[in-house]
């Protein structure tokens, strides 16, 4: 049995123990989606990317990897995850924008309103390109139907994170939930958000909604 599939396994249990939605935290640190005229113009037409790690499903982080600037600092190994987006999409911490200089927006992933201006460069062959793209993606966590189904949870309901972490007890507000078929049961915190909670990748977060708070 694979070591993904065992924990999702535990999880379910504690679950069932507790009677509560806890979910598992991802820690994400700054990455970039790129889309398909971006890729071509960073690495050629028609370039694939060489899937390294699977996410959710679907989705993974590549090999590759750009240089991410701004106008005072830059990030020399940035991972793109994919496959190809609509749109080129760098997301950062709040930490990140200051080393780079670029002011940013708290976003849902995918709206680019106020998105930040970047240098995206190949480092192997000095392509580059410069976007409107950069932004500090909103907390939030992926549910399977039937997972938010039981506890009574919706597509973009704004709900509340619990982290008991030894001498780091704390709770994150307005996280925004995200349901669908296609996802595993999973948080996505930053890693200034996961430094505040002394929170690592694996660790339960409780759903704390409705009548639970």
């Amino acid at each position: 049995m694979d070591r993904e599939r065992l924990k999702r396994i535990v999880v379910d249990v504690i679950r069932e123990m507790e009677d509560a939605p806890f979910i598992t935290t991802g820690v994400s640190n700054r990455h970039i989606h790129l889309s398909r005229a971006d890729m071509d113009a960073l690495y050629g037409p028609a370039y694939q990317l060489t899937p390294v790690k699977e996410l959710q499903p679907g989705q993974y982080a590549s090999k590759e990897t750009v240089a991410v600037s701004g106008p005072k600092g830059k990030f020399s190994s940035v991972r793109i995850l994919g496959p190809v987006r609509g749109l080129t999409q760098f997301e950062l911490s709040l930490s990140d924008t200051f080393a780079l200089g670029v002011p940013c927006p708290v976003n849902e992933s995918g709206n680019l309103s106020g998105a930040g201006r970047v240098r995206i460069e190949n480092p192997a062959s000095g392509a580059a390109i410069e976007r409107d793209c950069a932004i500090v993606a909103m907390r939030h966590v992926h549910l399977r139907p039937e997972t938010a189904g039981k506890y009574g949870l919706k597509d973009k309901q704004l709900v509340s994170l619990e982290y008991s972490t030894k001498g780091r007890r704390l709770v994150f507000a307005d996280v925004l939930l995200r349901v669908s078929e296609k996802f595993v049961d999973e948080i996505h915190l930053d890693t200034d958000e996961a430094n505040a909670g002394a929170i690592k990748n694996g660790d339960l977060g409780l759903i704390i909604a409705g009548d639970r708070v």
